[in-house]
């Protein structure tokens, strides 16, 4: 999971681009969970997206790293 991606030139760190995915993923699944009114369990809701931003980093983080991308 080290390293970077070089895109003519400019070097973005790879743990970057996984973040960014994450991100993504994440803002899907709490406007989901919004339109489902799952916030009325949640004791403090800034928690608990900060604590599923890091679930859903470490889930791409896992499949990245079992999916073959290429030569090394």
């Amino acid at each position: 999971m080290i390293g970077e991606f070089n895109i003519d030139g400019v070097f973005i760190p790879y743990l970057l681009a996984l973040a960014v995915v994450a991100f993504v993923l994440s803002v899907a699944a709490r406007r989901i969970l919004r339109a489902v009114h799952f916030y009325r369990f949640v004791w403090h809701a800034g928690l608990f997206d900060v604590a599923l931003f890091v679930v859903l980093l470490w889930l791409v983080a896992m499949i990245s790293t079992v999916m073959p991308y290429g030569t090394r």
